[in-house]
């Protein structure tokens, strides 16, 4: 997020950062978004978690420096906790536009962040295999990332504002349950073909194949403040595919994508005092003992306390401004 440097405030200042980082030799680049008081930072292609959080931090450090020079500063998270995302400029691109025109005023209330985590995979049908294996597990990824408990100056209720509001665009949520890949190119071609949507990138799953890339697009978390988070959720997702990987394909079975929208509202309610559906089914059980078995199996570190948490005592106790105050501290610490 973009913030006016005393105020803390959102400013749509975005070309600033374009202009300033074109000179720049970075590993990545910083990009606009559709709200024009958010710059986007994005890497180059990374063998691991290290390398995509050395790249952040170097891309993270730029843009600080590009903010600071013009009376700015940077914040990540979910959603900023006072401004309301309806009342942030949009930027003047056609693509922007377009989807403000089609969806209206939902778009404008889409000025919220997230982690978007790229993940390398071998063929279309790998790609498939991943997106089906990993999809139960999604919906404890958001109850570990939840980072979006404010919204326009009020305590909302809900520990990721951000996924509910998500929520709101067409073609979202989880992907239509597919036999195969194949399957879903020819839904995307016939959604082209009756002038539904341009392409598959105007899909906004939480989860979604980018064969542009060669990679699965996971689009869960709520964005972290800690640069120190990002990578473990870049080191969890990758686990987390690799894993799926090496296990026989998961049976057809659409029904279970009724317990991917029951476990995704707890999620975003609740976070990790969320009761949700194991993977396989046979139970219900607290986030936090499902998080333990996971991150066991993929033998990857614990990840704490989501970031929620901090958001809401220090609101609590010292008020929005304070927030704000140390959202930006902790994003560039």
């Amino acid at each position: 997020m973009i913030l006016d440097g005393e105020t803390f405030e959102p400013v749509g200042a975005v070309d600033v950062f374009l202009r300033e980082s074109e000179e720049l030799d970075l590993p990545g680049r910083l990009k606009t978004e559709m709200h024009a008081s958010i710059v986007e930072l994005n890497t180059g292609i990374c063998t691991d978690a290290a390398q995509a959080v050395a790249a952040l931090e170097e891309l993270r450090a730029a843009a600080d420096a590009i903010a600071r020079r013009n009376g700015l500063r940077i914040a990540a998270a979910g959603a900023h906790p006072v401004t309301p995302p309806e009342e942030l400029p949009i930027v003047q691109e056609e693509r922007y536009l377009e989807m403000v025109a089609y969806v209206g005023p939902i778009a404008r209330r889409q000025g919220v962040s997230g982690l978007h985590v790229h993940v390398g995979v071998d063929s279309a049908e790998a790609c498939f295999r991943a997106l089906e294996g990993i999809l139960q597990w999604l919906p404890l990824v958001l109850a570990l990332s939840v980072n979006s408990p404010y919204l326009g100056g009020r305590e909302t209720e809900l520990l990721s504002t951000r996924a509910a509001i998500l929520a709101e665009l067409p073609r979202s949520g989880a992907p239509p349950a597919f036999r195969s890949y194949g399957d879903w190119e020819e839904w995307i071609e016939r959604l082209v073909r009756l002038g539904v949507t341009v392409d598959y990138t105007r899909l906004w799953w939480d989860v979604r194949p980018q064969p542009r890339f060669g990679t699965l697009e996971v689009r869960m978390p709520d964005q972290p403040t800690a640069l120190e988070r990002t990578g473990a959720f870049v080191e969890l997702l990758q686990a987390l595919v690799g894993a799926v990987l090496e296990e026989p394909p998961r049976p057809y079975d659409p029904a279970r994508r009724g317990d991917y929208q029951q476990n995704r509202w707890a999620a975003l309610r609740f976070g990790m005092d969320a009761e949700l559906i194991h993977p396989d089914g046979s139970r219900a059980l607290p986030a936090r003992e499902l998080a333990a078995e996971l991150l066991e199996r993929l033998g990857v570190g614990p990840l704490g306390e989501p970031e929620a948490a901090r958001q809401l005592a220090v609101g609590r106790a010292d008020g929005l401004a304070a927030v704000c105050a140390d959202l930006v501290e902790r994003t560039v610490a």
